[in-house]
């Protein structure tokens, strides 16, 4: 009986549903919203979120920042009834009081967001919904409120306990390493052979963040080399014919690159996570690793270079001593580092450990950091001190010999 009542159910609800499609041809996107958010049954709005999201996929910039500016405007908060019901709760404090101001406090267009998210492929439709969002936001800076409705909502759907870690390698579904080689954001992956020398080696590891909303779509990944020492440039380290090295003769694992995937889900932190996960299965798995090292570039360089008064000596010696006191003294208007990448890993409670000269001799190497890269050293007995330190005081860790690097700076003298 059950199977026959399934049936009869499925059957009911492929013709309802068809009958709502057919019911709203014709409509346009903003019709089709409001009908969304009155939708009461799960058929209906169902159809009317697959309805919205093609509309909005096929249309041009002009129709989805129309789009937007209904979300704005029109599903916008009404800020007298949030102080008259805020008023209310402070005078009857009550579960209803209550409800009434969170209702009233947040705009329509979350729980538009959330019924489209309800619908297979909808959470992978936002996230390019908001990527659009954040390109248009730059000429049509009005729109910026409603990012703060897709921060607020994505923080939720992509908090690290919905997220799973997974291993990428050689044997990984080739539309996953497809996108490994096309999303890698710091040291470009030429061929599927260049791909192979990250993945297959007995020394090489790949970790990505998936969700379970975008199974084959990474939302980040980390490459890792484990290695005999900390290695000072990163041409060594990927070099096309050498010698890998047995995963138990390794005492350091390095992290050389780290790339978020999706550009809509942009200020969602996943790196802090990512390394710390990483770290502790790594420690799990290989027990003779004690070291734990970044080699990173250091994209803010030239540009703060260029910025300098006095032009910069091409000797190492003179990029190094730069490199430190770039890192140490640059300064943004809220006390923390200029380099992003500086903030990232200090933000995460790693020290500086050492700059190197001549370490990226790539076309972007040079481009943005003189060739220059830098070496952060997660110590797993400061990780949480460090951090403390740079949250509450701005403080940067790093070792005595970047700091006397530091110290050689004109600057100083």
């Amino acid at each position: 009986m059950s199977y026959f009542a399934d049936l009869i159910s499925t059957v009911f609800e492929r013709r309802y549903a068809r009958a709502v499609s057919s019911d709203a041809q014709g409509r346009t996107i903003t019709e089709l919203s409001r009908d969304l958010l009155g939708a009461r049954g799960e058929v209906s709005g169902s159809t009317l979120a697959h309805l919205i999201l093609r509309q909005y996929s096929s249309g041009d910039d002009q129709h989805r920042q129309a789009f937007f500016a209904f979300m704005m405007h029109d599903l916008e908060i009404d800020p007298v009834d949030v102080v008259e019901s805020l008023k209310i709760y402070k005078e009857t404090p009550s579960k209803s009081s209550y409800s009434e101001f969170v209702r009233a406090s947040e705009p329509k267009r979350q729980e538009l967001l959330r019924r489209l998210n309800q619908v297979p492929g909808g959470t992978q439709h936002l996230v390019s919904m908001r990527k659009d969002l954040l390109r248009m936001m730059r000429d049509v800076p009005t729109l910026e409120p409603l990012d703060v409705d897709f921060q607020h909502l994505f923080t939720s759907w992509f908090n690290r306990g919905f997220l799973v870690l997974r291993p990428i390698d050689w044997s990984s579904p080739a539309e996953i390493l497809e996108k490994i080689i096309a999303y890698e954001a710091v040291h470009a992956i030429d061929s599927w052979d260049d791909l192979r020398r990250r993945l297959q080696p007995s020394d090489r590891r790949c970790f990505g963040f998936f969700h379970p909303a975008i199974p084959d779509d990474p939302l980040i990944f980390v490459e890792v080399a484990l290695t005999r020492g900390i290695p000072s440039s990163i041409q060594t380290l990927l070099a096309d014919g050498r010698d890998p090295i047995e995963e138990e003769e390794a005492d350091t694992a390095v992290f050389y690159s780290i790339s978020n995937c999706q550009d809509g889900l942009a200020g969602i932190s996943f790196g802090n996570s990512l390394i710390k996960q990483v770290v502790a299965d790594l420690s799990r798995d290989l027990s003779g690793l004690e070291t734990f090292v970044t080699l990173s570039p250091v994209p803010g360089l030239k540009r703060w270079l260029d910025k300098e008064t006095q032009p910069l000596l091409q000797s190492s010696t003179a990029i190094e001593v730069s490199v430190a006191h770039y890192l140490l003294e640059a300064k943004r208007a809220d006390g923390l580092p200029v380099d992003p990448v500086a903030r990232f890993h200090l933000g995460n409670g790693a020290s500086i450990h050492a700059v190197h000269a001549d370490a990226d001799l790539s076309e972007k190497g040079l481009q943005q950091s003189r060739g220059a890269m830098v070496n952060y050293i997660y110590d797993l007995s400061r990780i949480t001190a460090n951090h403390e330190h740079f949250v509450t005081d701005k403080a940067v860790a790093a070792s005595p010999e970047v700091h006397a690097l530091a110290a050689c700076h004109p600057s100083k003298n």
